[in-house]
């Protein structure tokens, strides 16, 4: 990776608030370049709902596994321009979007990212995509790493690949080790019988020795994406324990909504998607939008850049839609001083922002210049509706700003 690439991602995570601290995050920096997140963890059908993006809004975000910007793109935008630190997603990101424009049958698309573990793909891409990408993301899928070619991963599992679906995996081995199956969660037909296996199977886990001493400390939960300063946040959620915040979310994910209607609930439970012909998925791959991503997929681009920057070379009131994700939760008062100013700047009038934090409380009060944040309107109850209804279940909240000029 570049120095380049490894300055950026520094900027980002590193805080110091002290030695330990600026220890972990360095070495969370240097995770970020390699693949975190093989899926997006936010619930695009919920910030979809939230943006309401129309054939004349164009759209910023944060790309991570690519699969928002994506669903995004359904929509018919004017435009979604998508960035990421990692150099990993960039490539992923600019895989889909190739995909979406020289794959003309839904079943090789959908083979090659809902299923993602047929031999056959690695000859899907060589054959249809290779030659369709720029040098920097072809020689990214063509390096060996370690010991195979990166495109490998779309040929034993996807899902099971970068940090997330590591932790995914040392999830399940702590199931394991708790004699838990959870096949039984994934066949249920109600909520009750969802609640019922939570409380008889998956609760008692979070009173084992071993995962109470992991929850102890900041770096076990790298594998979600969370780095020390957000950790810190979901411990003050907890009375100084993530442990509580993080048993609440997984009920949530695994209660809340019916199973056949949470994808998110299968990557975490499953490890895949549901493979039924009616199963639950992202909105790009769905069958019923693929001529929609057919025909929008050339208005998408992401770069390996920060948001902040991107926007500061932007054009001012060019922007009608911006997803932060969580990356708010990174950033100390200077940063998210520096974004909100370019926000603002770049934003049209009726703008909308919507992001999550790990906590429950909104963070820009208090935070962000009040000249800056007067300018926006917070939405209430529909930051309570996103909230509730975001099947992802990993956030404490999602939260909608409208801008007022």
């Amino acid at each position: 990776m570049t120095a380049s690439a490894i300055a950026r991602l520094d900027a980002a995570v590193l805080q110091k608030p002290d030695a330990t601290t600026g220890y972990l995050e360095q070495l969370f920096s240097r995770l970020f370049l390699g693949l975190v997140y093989p899926q997006i963890w936010e619930d695009p059908v919920v910030d979809m709902q939230a943006l309401q993006i129309t054939g004349d809004d164009n759209v910023v975000c944060i790309a991570s596994g690519g699969c928002n910007m994506m669903s995004y793109l359904t929509a018919g935008p004017a435009s979604v321009t998508a960035v990421d630190l990692s150099p990993a997603h960039v490539a992923l990101g600019r895989l889909k979007l190739a995909a979406a424009q020289h794959l003309t049958d839904f079943a090789a698309f959908y083979q090659l990212f809902a299923r993602a573990d047929m031999a056959s793909n690695r000859a899907l891409y060589a054959r249809y995509l290779r030659d369709k990408l720029d040098v920097d993301t072809r020689t990214y899928w063509d390096a060996r790493a370690p010991f195979r070619r990166r495109i490998s991963v779309f040929q034993n599992g996807l899902y099971r690949h970068g940090l997330l679906g590591r932790f995914l995996g040392a999830v399940h081995l702590v199931g394991r080790l708790g004699r838990v199956d959870f096949t039984p969660l994934l066949t249920a037909r109600s909520l009750e019988e969802q609640q019922a296996f939570f409380d008889t199977q998956i609760a008692p886990l979070f009173d084992m020795w071993l995962v109470k001493k992991l929850a102890g400390f900041r770096a076990a939960l790298f594998g979600l994406g969370i780095p020390p300063a957000q950790y810190d946040k979901l411990a003050a959620d907890g009375d100084g324990s993530v442990l509580p915040v993080l048993r609440e979310r997984v009920r949530k994910l695994a209660c809340d909504f019916p199973v056949r209607e949470n994808y998110f609930a299968w990557q975490a439970f499953a490890r895949c998607y549901d493979p039924s012909p009616d199963a639950s998925l992202p909105p790009y791959l769905r069958a019923g939008n693929f001529a929609a991503l057919q025909d929008y997929a050339c208005r998408g681009r992401i770069v390996n850049q920060s948001l902040t920057d991107l926007l500061a070379a932007s054009p001012s009131g060019s922007k009608q839609c911006y997803a932060l994700l969580d990356a708010q939760d990174w950033m100390n008062d200077g940063q998210l001083n520096a974004l909100w100013r370019e926000i603002t700047r770049t934003a049209s009038p009726g703008a909308r922002v919507i992001f999550r934090t790990g906590g429950t409380e909104d963070i820009l009060p208090g935070r962000v210049d009040a000249s800056l944040l007067n300018r926006w309107s917070y939405d209430p109850d529909a930051s309570a509706l996103g909230s509730a209804q975001d099947r992802s279940a990993i956030y404490g909240a999602f939260h909608l700003y409208r801008f007022t000029g």
